[in-house]
């Protein structure tokens, strides 16, 4: 079946060699001080513009200072998030992880709390691009999630607004990005629900598509079919 719009998914070399824009940014000045060469040199001894805020977020001593041991912290917060590059540096990228991270625990087994997404069409499926989080509701009655979520990157926006699953296919491949898409779910155009390995929380996003944890996909899979409302709205921080 032909898919109209354009299809999203990670860009990927001839050779399948995955690109990634963020892995083009400069990285900091590096700090040699401790360590083996290896781990010293992917530490930077610069202060991050929102230092103060990352370091109440990890528990770090609230000084405004960039120490080895702010950066060891900070570094092991973003390689374990996806965050690229992973220098320990508390720039924009980190601390908006840290708040999208915060706001999706106080969202709870409550996420449409202020009643945004429809609660008069059954079985629907949410997307909330602001706090980076989808669930599956029916009615006002949660049936799955929240869970974290991947959406479009700046200049590839998953679009907002209403919208129903119309195909689905459980082993999709891309041939636009040349990449597998575990449990598609297309709901407006070529952007739809399904499964990546990366973090949700990796840099700069997808190219429009809902991007998934393996089992999470695969939860939306079996709970959706063709016909089920989607409601994507909010803005993905960054976009």
């Amino acid at each position: 079946m032909r898919i109209s719009g354009k299809i999203c998914g990670s860009v990927t070399t001839r050779r399948g060699a995955a690109l990634s824009v963020a892995g083009l940014m400069a990285v900091p000045a590096l700090v040699l001080s401790t360590g083996t060469a290896a781990q010293a040199a992917s530490c930077t001894a610069s202060k991050g513009p929102y230092q103060k805020q990352v370091e109440k977020y990890l528990n770090r001593p609230v000084d405004g200072r960039q120490s080895t041991a702010d950066c060891t912290a900070i570094r092991a917060f973003q390689v374990s998030k996806g965050i690229t590059p992973s220098a320990g540096y508390a720039g924009p990228v980190t601390w908006r992880t840290m708040k999208t991270i915060t706001a999706q625990k106080a969202a709870g087994k409550n996420p449409n709390a202020a009643k945004k997404c429809p609660t008069n069409r059954g079985r629907i499926a949410c997307v909330d691009l602001t706090r980076q989080l989808s669930w599956i509701q029916d009615g006002s009655r949660l049936k799955f999630g929240p869970v974290p979520v991947r959406t479009g990157r700046d200049g590839a926006e998953t679009r907002t607004g209403a919208s129903k699953v119309y195909w689905r296919n459980i082993n999709h491949w891309s041939t636009l990005y040349d990449v597998r898409m575990p449990y598609a779910q297309f709901f407006d155009g070529g952007q739809a629900f399904h499964s990546v390995t990366k973090s949700m929380y990796n840099n700069p996003g997808s190219a429009g598509c809902v991007n998934m944890r393996p089992a999470d996909a695969k939860s939306y899979w079996n709970l959706l079919k063709n016909g089920d409302d989607v409601f994507v709205y909010g803005r993905k921080p960054g976009t």
